[in-house]
């Protein structure tokens, strides 16, 4: 089991990092906001899972312990694989999701693709009694914050974002409004063409919306 990594970011796409331990390259795939706090070229260092399948070897990373912990125990419900743990903490922080277990709210869980009603309910029923209440998280990424690098050009960002949001698990439509509607009420975020930036605004109103 890999537990952490420690190295240079080598490189950030949008659904995954590659930190170089040991002279090797490994790719780490995590969410929209921990990938906002890495530096190509900087050390960093996250809490990992290895998630092993018989066509494949995944690693994921996050930026804190509790995000490691909460993306291991929701898989332990039925019908929760990878996929859904991630865009889970994707949309929530861990503390949110931590509180969101704890208090049965299932309108927060909802927010994430893949998960309905009845999904949403069985993570609280299975999970509640084994989470606390969520308190400050301590990020483990190195940075000061911001974009996950270079600005994308203004004509790149908007299938970037849409092919990002389709990997977390939207439709079609549903990644395609969250486009427009972000482009349309965020002229500044979207000539920047920032990528991080205009995917977590995509998520947030995704979230709103369900």
């Amino acid at each position: 089991m890999i537990s952490s990594v420690r190295g240079e970011v080598l490189a950030i796409a949008l659904d995954h990092a590659v930190i170089e331990v040991g002279g090797v390259g490994l790719a780490v795939r995590t969410t929209p906001a921990t990938l906002a706090e890495l530096r190509r070229g900087e050390t960093a260092r996250l809490w990992t899972t290895l998630v092993v399948r018989e066509d494949s070897l995944t690693l994921f990373g996050f930026a804190t312990a509790p995000g490691k912990e909460l993306f291991e125990l929701v898989q332990s419900v039925s019908g929760v694989g990878p996929k859904i743990a991630l865009a889970l903490l994707a949309v929530l922080d861990p503390d949110e999701l931590q509180r969101a277990l704890s208090t049965g709210d299932t309108a927060a869980l909802c927010r994430a693709p893949g998960i309905g009603k009845k999904g949403a309910e069985r993570l609280v029923l299975e999970l509640k009694d084994k989470v606390g209440t969520a308190g400050p998280s301590t990020p483990a990424v190195n940075g000061s914050g911001g974009s996950a690098g270079p600005a994308a050009p203004v004509t790149a960002w908007r299938p970037q974002v849409t092919d990002a949001l389709l990997g977390l698990g939207f439709t079609v439509k549903q990644a395609d409004d969250a486009v427009a509607a972000v482009a349309a009420q965020d002229e500044p975020a979207a000539a920047s063409g920032d990528v991080a930036v205009l995917l977590r605004r995509s998520l947030a109103l995704l979230g709103r919306n369900r």
